[in-house]
């Protein structure tokens, strides 16, 4: 078993990402540089905080994506920021979720995670 991605200990951020120019390939997509060709990606968070493992579930902060501008999203990529795009790995695809598409208009889009029982995401 591998251990590339330290939830807890590696820097994870948020892509908001519009689905006109990115079309997700499971089979080979693995770095946010994937992503991020043909400027898909509308936002990219801050590094997330506060961000805890139990049980399989995953769980930060809610977030917020500042002064937003360009064109509408339809999700959200989580990735693991290693400070260079072509190793920063690919965690999860968000695709359904209160508020999404968004259309930006230059104002903050927020992000409140799910306080349910799976929070961002659970394995």
């Amino acid at each position: 078993m591998k251990s590339e991605i330290s939830w807890s200990a590696d820097n994870i951020k948020v892509a908001l990402v519009d689905s006109a120019v990115y079309t997700p390939n499971l089979s080979t997509d693995q770095f946010i540089t994937d992503v991020t060709t043909g400027g898909a990606v509308i936002a990219t968070s801050s590094n997330l905080a506060s961000k805890t493992t139990a049980s399989g579930v995953a769980d930060a902060a809610d977030i917020t994506f500042s002064s937003v501008t360009g064109a509408i999203s339809e999700f959200l990529i989580i990735y693991q920021d290693t400070g260079t795009p072509s190793t920063s790995r690919l965690i999860a695809k968000i695709d359904t979720a209160t508020g999404l598409p968004v259309t930006p208009n230059g104002g903050d889009v927020a992000v409140a995670w799910d306080s349910g029982t799976n929070k961002i995401f659970k394995l």
